[in-house]
C-alpha cells in the first residue's frame, strides 16, 4: 500500500469506507462481503510513500509477519518449487461469510470488559490516565476505531474459543494488532529504537492493575 501514490490509496480507501466504486459520472454498489487486505513494505525501501495516520487508521488490525523460520522456510520451498501447483479452492460462500459476521457482531459483552476497553484506549493519550511509556514515547493515542477493533476481535477470538462471551483475555489476545498501528510515536521513541508493541504491552498491565 506505500507504493502506491496519495491519490490512488486515497481512491481505495474512499471505496473502502463508501463501498462503492465511482468512476466518471457514475458509480457501484460493492459486494456486501467487501475484504481489504494490503502489504506494506518496510520503511527503509525506496519508492515508498508515507501512509498518514487517517489511513492507517482505517484498517481493523495491522499484522507483522516475521520471517520464516528454517522449517517453515523449508515448507514453503515445497510448495513453491515443486510439480504440484496447488490451486486456492473456495472455503465456503458468500452468505455464509455473511452469516458469521452477523454472528460476530451478536456476542455479548459485560459492562465491565467494554469499560476495560474503554480505558484502555483512552489510556493510549498522554495525561493522568496513561501508563508510564505512552506519556515518554506517545505523540497521539488511538482514536476510537481502535476500541470498535478491540471489540470486534474480541467478540471473534471468544468465538474461536468455542465461547459466546467475552473475557479480558480475548481483549488482551488482540491489542496489538488492534492498536500498534494507531499509536504515533514521538521523536525520543524513534531514537530509543521503542516499538508500539512495548507500549502497547505496558498498557495492558497499567489498566489491568488499576482495575483491581
Amino acid at each position: 500500500i506505500n507504493r502506491a501514490t496519495p491519490n490512488t490509496n486515497g481512491a481505495m480507501l474512499n471505496e473502502m469506507q463508501e463501498q462503492t466504486v465511482i468512476g466518471g459520472k457514475s458509480s457501484k454498489k460493492m459486494v456486501q462481503i467487501l475484504f481489504v487486505v494490503v502489504t506494506q513494505k518496510p520503511k527503509e525501501m525506496e519508492g515508498t510513500y508515507p501512509l498518514p495516520e487517517a489511513q492507517l487508521d482505517r484498517f481493523l488490525f495491522k499484522i507483522d509477519v516475521r520471517f520464516p523460520s528454517a522449517a517453515d522456510l523449508n515448507e514453503i520451498l515445497l510448495r513453491t518449487t515443486g510439480e504440484d501447483n496447488p490451486r486456492a479452492t473456495p472455503a465456503t460462500s458468500g452468505a455464509t461469510l455473511i452469516e458469521m459476521q452477523d454472528l460476530a457482531r451478536k456476542v455479548p459483552i459485560a459492562s465491565n470488559v467494554l469499560d476495560f476497553i474503554s480505558r484502555l484506549v483512552v489510556a493510549t493519550h498522554p495525561g493522568d490516565t496513561a501508563a508510564p511509556l505512552v506519556n515518554r514515547y506517545v505523540r497521539y493515542g488511538s482514536s476510537p476505531r481502535g476500541a470498535q477493533a478491540l471489540v470486534l476481535g474480541a467478540k471473534i477470538t471468544a468465538l474461536f474459543a468455542g465461547r459466546y462471551n467475552v473475557s479480558y483475555e480475548d481483549v488482551t489476545a488482540v491489542a496489538a494488532p488492534a492498536l500498534r498501528h494507531r499509536l504515533l510515536l514521538n521523536f525520543e521513541a524513534q531514537a530509543e529504537n521503542i516499538s508500539t508493541d512495548a507500549i502497547v504491552a505496558d498498557l495492558i498491565q497499567h489498566v489491568s492493575q488499576a482495575k483491581k
